[in-house]
């Protein structure tokens, strides 16, 4: 598809299945940093913002300002970083399902060094707190498409929601983005996730991390196209691999190939892979082609890359006006 085609092809950005975004809601404090601390040193910050965030809140933001609904089960606890998420949620008018009294939401340190690369620290909140009651009393449609965040797969609450997620109905397909805490999941966790043929979306480095698991050969040369072929020959599972300024690249049962990137100036990388995962999901739920999808993940990453923070997903119209240049 080409860039004139996504461009008309927007408009018709609809929900034909149902999408649930699972995880967390978040605050980011984002600073500057002329580079990362060592042990014992003293760094000075240059503070440029208190954003919310978290892989799922960035990717409802997305699919709403896409034009598209979710179901956004986001919990909500009490305290002054919960305060000012529901505050933000609520003038830009997306409603979370979960609302509970355990406690604050999590907030991370969001380090953003002079090439744009970001470094978490984070505090976990309510956000890793699931229980299966909550899980087995939110109103997932047949059809759906669930989205889960190894943030939330890898924390205490993990196995709450790997056996949730294992109880779900064939007719709900699982999209999962590991993000950097695929290496907490132990080999069982990865392979009881995997078996529910979930569709994957990777970045080089976990990219990386999976060709060292599957070969067990640590610090082997990222072949995309090889990982992907060995991988669904492997899972029998969709995958997209996202590798930086050369694109995505994406596997499925019918197709396979690269689709290329949107060059811009990039500001930070905070919410890139939350932004992208956001824009394939609208894409697949408006029952887009993968390709199709990709392609639009790819948009709106390069659209949330060249703007701070990574709650700045673009309206339709906006990204229709950042692709005209194209």
């Amino acid at each position: 598809m080409t860039t004139s085609k996504l461009i008309n092809q927007l408009p018709t950005l609809a929900n034909r299945r149902p999408v649930c975004v699972v995880g967390a809601a978040v605050i980011d404090v984002i600073a500057d940093a002329y580079s990362l601390p060592h042990r014992g040193s003293d760094i000075e910050l240059h503070q440029q913002g208190v954003n919310i965030g978290g892989c799922a809140l960035n990717i409802a933001i997305a699919l709403h300002r896409l034009g598209m609904t979710s179901l956004n089960a986001l919990p909500m606890g009490k305290g002054i970083w919960a305060d000012i998420i529901r505050k933000t949620l609520a003038e830009n008018e997306i409603v979370s399902a979960i609302e509970t009294d355990k406690g604050d939401n999590g907030w991370c340190l969001a380090l953003v060094e002079p090439d744009g690369e970001r470094t978490f620290l984070s505090i976990s909140g309510v956000e890793n707190q699931w229980d299966r009651h909550t899980l087995d009393n939110l109103k997932i449609q047949a059809n759906s498409l669930v989205y889960l965040s190894g943030y939330q797969l890898s924390s205490s609450c993990g196995e709450v929601l790997i056996s949730w997620a294992e109880s779900l109905p064939d007719s709900i397909d699982l999209f999962i983005d590991f993000g950097p805490r695929i290496s907490d999941l132990s080999a069982e966790q990865l392979a009881r996730l995997m078996a529910c043929k979930p569709m994957v979306s990777l970045n080089r480095q976990e990219a990386e991390y999976i060709v060292a698991t599957l070969s067990g050969t640590p610090g082997k040369e990222l072949d995309t196209e090889a990982l992907a072929e060995d991988w669904f020959k492997h899972y029998a599972s969709p995958l997209v691999i996202r590798v930086d300024k050369e694109g995505a690249y994406y596997r499925d049962s019918l197709t396979a190939g690269w689709v290329a990137p949107f060059e811009t100036t990039v500001v930070d990388t905070i919410g890139a892979g939350d932004s992208h995962a956001g824009g394939v999901l609208a894409g697949l739920a408006s029952g887009w082609p993968l390709s199709e999808a990709v392609m639009l993940g790819n948009a709106v990453a390069s659209y949330v890359v060249s703007h701070r923070g990574g709650d700045c997903a673009p309206l339709k119209e906006q990204l229709i006006d950042y692709l005209a240049r194209y």
